[in-house]
């Protein structure tokens, strides 16, 4: 099986240290004292159904582990439980996702990744560190990896937090906000709204399964109530934070019409100050007798003039707060 990554089994919660040959998988699966998982990396669909086939699997599960762009789902099969999730990481300053689904039997855990990007040994790590839930059976294995799960959704939605203070840091400095902020806040939105699309749906994903007989054993109970209120709030902190993003958006463009209203304010406090000597000259360029005309008291007169008339309306616009 050349998509086998990895297998490991059990026997009440204590690792059994032999490799699980293709031969080894169904009986492994079907023995009520052992607990067995594969991990299938990018699986073909004819070695998939043929995995299935062998396990007893209906030809629906190869279509719910392959199809393409699915939401996170939990579906209740007679002969198992299939489950798809998805991981979260770092593409650059971008989040990624990864895709992870799983059939879950009574005493075996076959996962099926269609990429390497999700740690699977941080799964291990936890299912090494917790040894009672494996003597629960397939329900500990499933447990072990959907808290991994949900932990990555959480340093996602912090990132994505501390993201969010940045840009309101500099929403609020006195420079005004540039496109590449825009276009910061719009790349922080839609990271947003990808996440959402995964984190919200988990909660349907534990509900499930706390309602399935292979997780409700009194071990695993709290186990699972304590995922389910850490799905709901990852849920929450999605949607404060979806609100919290659109209220930045929006402030970003009311803070630049009111810059764009105290500029039009200014230019027209100085347009009207500069209109006074303009006037002023223009009144005394006439080619007209008036007191003054042609002696040094018709330059002092409307110097004396341009200044006074200059200086209060300068006054009179700061006192109204326009320049």
């Amino acid at each position: 099986m050349d998509s086998l990554v990895s297998a490991r089994t059990w026997r009440d919660g204590v690792a059994v240290e032999h490799t699980i040959t293709r031969n080894d998988l169904v009986t492994a699966a079907h023995d009520p004292d052992t607990l067995v998982w594969v991990d299938l990396l990018a699986p073909e669909a004819s070695e998939l159904a043929e995995v299935s086939e062998e396990l007893g699997l209906p030809v629906t599960a190869v279509e719910d582990a392959l199809a393409p762009k699915e939401r996170p789902k939990l579906i209740r099969h007679e002969s198992h439980v299939f489950f798809t999730v998805y991981a979260v990481h770092r593409e650059g300053t971008r989040l990624g996702f990864s895709r992870v689904s799983g059939w879950m039997l009574p005493h075996a855990l076959v996962t099926i990744r269609l990429d390497d990007t999700f740690d699977i040994g941080a799964v291990e790590q936890r299912w090494d560190d917790s040894p009672a839930l494996l003597a629960a059976g397939a329900g500990g294995l499933v447990h072990g990896l959907l808290d991994t799960v949900v932990d990555g959704h959480f340093a996602a939605i912090q990132t994505l937090d501390d993201a969010l203070e940045a840009i309101e840091d500099t929403l609020f400095d006195d420079r005004p906000t540039s496109t590449a902020f825009a276009r910061s806040v719009y790349a922080l939105r839609k990271d947003l709204v990808a996440l959402r699309r995964i984190v919200l749906p988990m909660r349907e994903v534990v509900s499930g399964l706390l309602r399935h007989p292979g997780t409700d054993a009194p071990v695993l109970r709290p186990w699972y109530d304590d995922l389910y209120d850490h799905v709901l709030r990852a849920s929450e902190w999605t949607e404060s934070l979806r609100d919290l993003v659109t209220s930045a958006f929006e402030t970003n463009l009311s803070l630049t019409d009111a810059r764009l209203n105290t500029i039009m304010k200014k230019l027209a406090g100085w347009a009207a100050i500069i209109a006074v000597p303009t006037a002023i000259t223009g009144w005394f360029g006439q080619n007209i007798p008036f007191p003054g005309d042609g002696q040094p008291l018709g330059l002092w007169l409307s110097a004396a003039l341009i200044l006074v008339c200059s200086l209060a309306l300068y006054v009179a616009f700061r006192r109204r707060d326009w320049l």
